[in-house]
């Protein structure tokens, strides 16, 4: 049966505290107890080499070794610099960084026009149980591109779209299946299946599963599980009020898809405010709403689960409210807010994504001025 969890923001639980989000006007409230509080580590990462600095950090992918695999724009720092008016001030890192949860830097690869086909907009990155790399981009031309550990490039996911010159009018197509036509906004692989679910949200609105061997197209849905020939290629749906029906489609950009450990797929609507849950097969389970009123750029930009068997929580990088949710991931309850908007450490700028670790750290990536990864750690 369908059921939909939405989290009230406006109105105090009775019996639980409030967090107050400064700034937006809303509340969340907090569990009385569960998880435990995190601090802000200051000593992550020690200080890059060669006065690297980094740019938008779009990728965060944390693998079985506990290894922090960063993807940063380098081209960032030039655009910054020549809308200043300014000389570019420091030597831009490389676009894929690989930590420990010491902060050493492991190892660093990549940079734009690389290899044919490298994307304009650096956007996600992942590794697979070999060690293999795999970045993305979200512009039009770009897709997945698959390197070893260690830089070196081994394959071209293709689906390719055509190129477009930034700020041109694009057309949705929603019902087509061989193009991602901006690019991948993110992917996440199902390695024992041999597929790759990708959110293809810059553009249009929807979730593509492909053979990851062949590159051959295998299912895909939109909102509510709706199927590709029902999706609108219509602008985008409004996010509309707590207490309304939610919209009927995604609304751009779709922005996150993660597979839990009991095999269900969550989907970041981030515009639209909201995770929706599915089956492996696109049948819809249920949604959490989260801080629903939120108006620009959107609340649900990643997903990540909890350490333990059962991933009992998720967490949720919110770009417009800069913060972490963290959920029940079966109620789909607030049960704490970590960070807050600001500059210095500990506080959020605009969070683009966070990550987990196998013993419950947790990683951020900001773009825009703040351009930064973060740790914070449990502290019980």
């Amino acid at each position: 049966m369908r059921f939909r969890t939405v989290l009230n923001f406006s109105v105090a639980v009775a019996g639980l505290c409030c967090l107050a989000l400064l700034g937006t006007g809303i509340s969340a409230p907090a569990a009385a107890d569960g998880p435990p509080k995190y601090k802000y580590d200051a000593d992550w990462p020690k200080p890059l080499p060669n006065h690297w600095a980094l740019g938008g950090i779009t990728g965060l992918f944390v693998d079985k070794d506990d290894h922090i695999w960063v993807l940063n724009r380098p081209r960032d720092l030039k655009e910054d610099a020549v809308a200043k008016g300014e000389a570019e001030c420091c030597s831009a890192a490389p676009a894929v960084l690989e930590f420990d949860t010491a902060g050493n830097l492991l190892k660093a690869w990549g940079k734009p026009d690389m290899v044919p086909g490298w994307p304009q907009s650096e956007h996600t990155i992942f590794t697979d149980r070999e060690g293999n790399v795999y970045i993305a981009g979200a512009q039009p031309g770009d897709t997945l591109l698959k390197f070893s550990g260690d830089g070196k490039f081994v394959k071209d996911f293709g689906h390719r779209g055509p190129k477009v010159a930034r700020g041109q009018p694009q057309k949705q197509d929603n019902q087509q299946t061989d193009l991602l036509l901006r690019g991948v906004a993110a992917a996440t692989l199902d390695e024992a299946a041999g597929e790759i679910y990708v959110a293809d949200g810059y553009l249009n609105k929807r979730v593509m599963v492909y053979d990851w061997n062949t590159g051959n197209f295998k299912r895909g849905w939109g909102a509510y599980g709706k199927p590709l020939s029902e999706i609108s290629n219509d602008g985008q749906p409004d996010v509309g009020k707590e207490g309304e029906p939610g919209a009927k489609d995604f609304k751009s950009p779709v922005h996150a898809v993660r597979i839990s450990k009991d095999g269900l797929i969550y989907v970041g609507d981030r515009s639209g405010n909201r995770i929706q849950v599915f089956t492996k097969q696109g049948k819809f389970l249920k949604e959490f709403y989260i801080a629903r009123n939120t108006k620009i750029r959107g609340t649900a930009g990643s997903v990540d689960f909890s350490p333990d068997p059962q991933q009992k929580y998720i967490f949720v990088a919110d770009i417009a409210n800069s913060t972490v949710w963290e959920l029940d991931r079966q109620t789909g309850q607030v049960v704490q807010r970590i960070g807050r908007p600001g500059r210095e450490g500990g506080a959020f700028g605009l969070l683009h994504v966070a990550f987990m670790d196998s013993k419950g750290n947790l990683y951020t990536g900001e773009v825009g001025e703040t351009s930064r990864v973060q740790k914070f750690s449990p502290m019980n």
